[in-house]
């Protein structure tokens, strides 16, 4: 199906009902061989669980993960003017020159864990705008960046992870999580790449700032995520429906990524079911995020990099559900009495 281009966020939200569901019989299916390997039932526990949710999403009781792409987006954000970032806005060019020599955590991560990584840099030259002075986005802007992210989506691939790079993107992600699933600023500011006390302290100030000047937009989901996003947040936005559109699974990476894809969560409460969430990551909102949306953090490692390397390690978890599911044999393969 066809979701961008979209000529403004109408048409785009009237096009999400149509997207696919699950399938329930491939997932029973799958359910009906766990009960059947040479195991207890739910002894496998979470990877039982995931060999059921990638059968639903593949409608084959017996998933295949031949092929896994990762997608790193990055962006820069006119809220930096603020001081909310130790570091300055260059670092997300050197950093995106980086990942292409390979020369990053996620580099060696993907490597491992058999992931095609492609890194999509988006404007890094032409910051968005200071979300205390206007909107971060146009509306525009915010599908142009929706439909890059869509178009750099494999959809001949069997899982997506999705990561991103931007200084002052931990301000950005806050700033959605405030507006989205309310409490106060305090309660989703983190020390991202390293801000003391005194730092987290100016985010949620300046986040209180943002939301109370965009009060009228907060209402709808995608006009927050003009208002206060970034373009890498879009273009996550935009690959987390596109890989819905093509039935791809999606496992999302740290506390940034879950917000950027926690945008779509109030626009449909099914939106997200193609996604698992890789890990709960040190920053303090994703916990919190995490219960807000649903999901639960297959790993939890005290990670706080981003870059998407959470979402590559629990690729190696899925790795390992999906080969005991297929490999594992049954009772009646192996002799063995089932009780």
């Amino acid at each position: 199906m066809t979701l961008f281009p979209a000529p403004g966020f109408a048409t785009l939200r009237a096009r999400l009902a149509a997207l696919p569901a699950p399938d329930a019989t491939a997932a029973e299916a799958a359910r009906a061989r766990q009960d059947s390997l040479t195991k207890p039932p739910g002894a496998l526990g979470r990877l039982e669980d995931l060999a059921a949710f990638m059968a639903a999403w593949q409608g084959d009781a017996r998933p295949r993960l031949d092929r896994a792409q990762a997608l790193v987006f990055a962006g820069n954000h006119g809220i930096c003017a603020q001081g909310v970032n130790p570091f300055p806005q260059e670092v997300t060019a050197q950093m995106v020159a980086n990942f292409r020599a390979g020369g990053a955590a996620i580099n060696q991560l993907c490597r491992v864990a058999g992931a095609d990584l492609q890194v999509v840099a988006l404007d890094l030259d032409r910051p968005t705008r200071d979300f205390t002075q206007g909107p971060a986005m146009t509306e525009g802007e915010t599908l142009a960046a929706m439909a890059a992210g869509a178009a750099a989506v494999d959809a001949g691939a069997d899982v997506l992870i999705l990561g991103e790079m931007g200084i002052g993107n931990s301000t950005i992600a806050a700033a959605l999580a405030r507006a989205l699933f309310g409490g106060r600023a305090e309660d989703w500011a983190g020390p991202g790449t390293g801000a003391d006390a005194g730092g987290v302290a100016l985010k949620a100030r300046v986040i209180e700032a943002g939301v109370a000047r965009h009060a009228a937009a907060l209402a709808d989901p995608l006009a927050v995520l003009a208002a206060l996003g970034g373009r890498e947040q879009a273009a996550i936005c935009g690959a987390v429906l596109a890989a819905r559109a093509a039935r791809v699974p999606v496992i999302l990476d740290g506390f940034i990524c879950t917000a950027a894809a926690a945008v779509l969560h109030p626009l449909g409460p099914d939106l997200l079911a193609h996604c698992i969430a890789g890990h709960t990551g040190a920053e303090p909102g994703h916990r919190r995020l995490l219960d807000a949306i649903g999901l639960r953090g297959l790993l939890d490692l005290g990670l706080r990099l981003g870059e998407g390397t959470g979402a590559a390690l629990a690729l190696m978890v899925l790795r390992g559900a999906l080969a005991c599911h297929d490999g594992m044999a049954t009772f009646a393969e192996a002799g063995v009495a089932d009780g």
